[in-house]
């Protein structure tokens, strides 16, 4: 089984990235989270893998943290939940958002995810209540060693990315100028306001 791959981006789309590891290419399913930090075709990126065997098909999927990763398995093991749901849920909201929904039963946030009907935001509140928990949730660049400091990431750093796709960046190179930035001072991003974030983003890609 395929844990993880560390290769150069040979080709990636919305939600797939072909990774070149030694003259292989991996065909990755990813969420679209992971897909937005990507680097630059030819760059090298490591992700964390899934891998799904059918009868009819091996299906690698992606992440750029453990912690997304431990929460695809887990939103895995909710009956009615398979890989694709589990893929556009986190591709729907944060991890520490997803975390906190599910712990305080916020079912309008959950239903708001793409796919997510009322019985399972229910079945996702009461089977992974207690489990998500325990959980301690970052965010983790990827090509960043899973022993890296982790930071964290809220509804400021979504909206600011939002705002600087709206004044012509790549969602990519937004995710990367936030991520530098979050990484400096984790504390202290996490407490921003978008006009700061996105002040201190523009500085960064001047």
């Amino acid at each position: 089984m395929i844990a993880s791959l560390r290769g150069k981006v040979q080709y990636k789309q919305p939600g797939i990235v072909v990774l070149d590891v030694g003259g292989v290419g991996y065909e990755v399913i990813t969420s679209s989270r992971t897909y937005d930090i990507l680097p630059p075709t030819g760059e090298e990126i490591f992700l964390l893998v899934q891998t799904n065997v059918r009868e009819d098909a091996i299906t690698l999927f992606g992440f750029g943290s453990a912690e997304e990763k431990e929460l695809f398995l887990l939103l895995n093991s909710v009956s009615g939940v398979g890989p694709k749901l589990a893929m556009a849920i986190l591709s729907g909201i944060g991890a520490a958002d997803l975390c906190q929904a599910i712990a305080v039963k916020d079912m309008a946030r959950l239903t708001g995810l793409s796919g997510v009907g009322k019985k399972t935001a229910q079945r996702l509140c009461m089977e992974l209540g207690d489990k998500v928990g325990q959980l301690s949730v970052h965010g983790i660049k990827p090509g960043i060693s899973p022993d890296a400091p982790a930071v964290a990431e809220g509804f400021a750093m979504q909206d600011a990315v939002s705002a600087l796709v709206n004044l012509g960046y790549p969602r990519s190179t937004a995710w990367q100028a936030l991520r530098a930035i979050q990484q400096q001072d984790p504390t202290a991003v996490a407490a921003m306001k978008v006009e700061e974030l996105l002040r201190l983003a523009l500085q960064t890609m001047a």
